[in-house]
């Protein structure tokens, strides 16, 4: 399979476009492949947050596994400062979307509180975000976690089988649930007519009985394509 690939086989419907007008990818790419350097494998979204058994620690899990748990948390940290930021701002409505909001909000925190516990002094540092009005506005929030949350299961699906302690997988396997609720929730939200109005294609929570699992590079693509981590 051709790792080069285009934003246009990523973005399907146009969610991570519509969200990111603006890339630089200097400092944001120096940071992804530094955390995906030493045999790293992407797990996007939350892939890691689930209660794993209190032995496995940053100190006695597989070096592979340390850097995807590492990258995982980077992923973490995006998708709960940005969760963060929009109920803090307070400017995308009142009703279910707030509500979703506070919600993921709060699983994306304990996340990044678990795994930060689970690797200690080898966890890496929180990155800098710049979200380009996207935790503001009604629109790009509903588009913008749309695509980090179906990102997410996508990822998990490509590398969940280079995951080598159980105890990591066991955490995965609880996880990716959660994340393709988010990832429903959503989508329901952003298109509560299954996206039936003013003539576009069907968006329905649910559009297929398969996923497809992604590649490295093209989790890496997604992430570069927003420009949300500057440093």
């Amino acid at each position: 399979m051709n790792e080069h690939i285009t934003l246009e086989e990523i973005d399907v419907d146009g969610a991570i476009r519509e969200t990111a007008e603006e890339v630089t990818t200097d400092t944001r790419g120096g940071l992804l492949k530094k955390a995906a350097a030493g045999g790293a494998l992407v797990l996007g979204g939350s892939a890691f947050a689930g209660a794993l058994p209190r032995l496995a620690s940053g100190a006695t899990l597989p070096a592979s596994d340390v850097a995807i748990l590492n990258f995982a948390l980077t992923l973490e940290f995006l998708e709960a400062e940005f969760y963060a930021r929009a109920v803090a701002e307070n400017k995308i409505g009142v009703d279910v979307t707030r509500r979703f909001a506070v919600v993921v909000a709060q699983h994306e925190k304990a996340h990044v509180d678990f795994l930060k516990r689970v690797l200690g002094a080898k966890a890496v540092a929180k990155p800098r975000f710049d979200f380009k009005g996207t935790t503001s506005d009604r629109a790009k929030f509903h588009a913008t976690a749309d695509a980090l949350e179906n990102l997410g299961v996508h990822a998990y699906l490509g590398q969940v089988a280079n995951i080598k302690a159980k105890a990591v997988l066991v955490g995965a396997g609880r996880i990716l649930p959660v994340e393709a609720r988010h990832a429903a929730w959503i989508r329901q939200i952003r298109f509560p007519n299954g996206g039936a109005q003013g003539g576009g294609s069907p968006q329905t929570p649910a559009p297929a009985a398969f996923e497809d699992p992604f590649t490295r590079a093209k989790v890496l693509a997604a992430v570069n394509a927003t420009g949300f981590i500057t440093s």
